[in-house]
């Protein structure tokens, strides 16, 4: 598979290894680690966070294998799910991060052009999450409320 905004192709990554069924020496019981889901969600952890605590704190390696769902979905089913989903909000983050930085170095061109792209990533992924309906209809990333949305 390519890369996204280059031309050239890379397949490096670390895998998980395939399986169907739950490991045995795993926590398996569905109400506990929904239960500690909702408990730390509500710490104010995000679903990326509670999937290394559950990994590295509980042994559960995979939540889908052992509850049938995905942590976001158990998150949502709680009311607990934040109004900007977790992985746009990173990218608006990172942007935000890429603007003060170049406030300071205004002739820092490499890191002006990975600012294009981050925000090219950010207006794609708000095309997909209006078509999906997470977000509401007409909502548009503009980088000078970015940063009122990210403090909420």
């Amino acid at each position: 598979m390519a890369r996204m905004h280059a031309r050239r192709r890379g397949i490096a990554s670390s895998v998980r290894p395939y399986r169907k069924e739950v490991p045995a020496w795993s926590n398996s019981d569905v109400k506990e680690i929904e239960g500690k889901i909702v408990e730390l969600r509500k710490a104010g952890l995000t679903c990326a966070q509670i999937g290394l605590v559950l990994r590295d704190k509980h042994g559960v390696p995979n939540v889908k294998l052992a509850t049938g769902k995905r942590i976001n979905a158990i998150v949502r089913e709680n009311d607990l799910d934040t109004d900007i989903p977790e992985d746009l909000r990173n990218l608006m983050h990172k942007a935000l991060m890429m603007r003060k930085h170049l406030e300071q170095n205004r002739k820092d061109l490499h890191n002006k052009r990975q600012l294009q792209l981050t925000e090219a990533k950010v207006r794609r992924l708000v095309k997909y999450y209006v078509g999906t309906k997470r977000l509401p209809l007409g909502w548009v990333y503009k980088p000078e409320t970015a940063e009122i949305l990210l403090s909420r």
